[in-house]
């Protein structure tokens, strides 16, 4: 949309409302097949997603240490999916 401050706020808003959104899917299509300890994963970064959105979307930006370390968190519950589905 552009450099201008309203449209970066725009897709800002548009992307932490996605990973929230997603966090309820993953949760919501998580089959009772799946096992334990991916399941386990995909819960907790599920969770680490709708953290991360919801103090994103109450202003919180990446440079808060908080907030810095959820994202550091989720990354590290993705890259654990990624070595489970291996």
């Amino acid at each position: 949309l552009g450099p201008e401050p309203v449209a970066v706020q725009a897709v800002t808003a548009v992307s932490r409302l996605a990973m929230s959104s997603g966090a309820q899917y993953l949760q919501a299509h998580l089959d009772s097949a799946t096992p334990a300890d991916l399941a386990a994963a995909i819960r907790e970064f599920s969770v680490d997603l709708q953290d991360i959105s919801m103090y994103g979307q109450a202003g919180v930006g990446g440079a808060d240490p908080a907030q810095a370390a959820r994202l550091k968190a989720g990354e590290a519950a993705s890259m654990k999916i990624a070595g489970l589905c291996k």
